[in-house]
């Protein structure tokens, strides 16, 4: 098993109608992600690589350092959680891609991100 096994993602995700403006094709969610290490040995994120595809097939890349301005270490049997947000042009996107981490020992690894939807909720009367 790699160290990539032993990190779990989850992902939830919000839309956030007070913050957008459907008539300007302007459409803002939040997204918290939880990294779970349920391996034996400390692991720190180094650096992150999302893939965010709206509707219209338009992609947007956004690679950098660590998450919000961080670079956590996750102790075996803890997780990260962190909340972060996209704006897209159309009501409807996904996102997914990586990140970069590496282990106590200076092994470096990928632990891939599953895709997951960002979608406005349709308002019904």
């Amino acid at each position: 098993m790699g160290c990539s096994d032993n990190i779990e993602i989850k992902s939830e995700v919000e839309f956030l109608e007070d913050q957008s403006k459907p008539e300007n094709n302007r459409f803002v969610f939040s997204y918290t992600i939880r990294i779970s290490n349920t391996g034996n040995e400390t692991v720190k994120l180094m650096s992150r690589h999302w893939i965010i595809t709206d509707e219209n097939n338009t992609v947007e890349e956004v690679i950098g350092d660590g998450v919000v301005g961080q670079q956590p270490e996750i102790t075996p049997g803890n997780t990260f959680s962190y909340t972060s947000g996209a704006i897209l042009k159309t009501q409807v996107g996904t996102m997914h891609g990586s990140y970069k981490m590496i282990s106590a020992d200076s092994r470096r690894f990928d632990v891939p991100i599953q895709p997951f939807l960002l979608a406005a909720k349709s308002k019904i009367h």
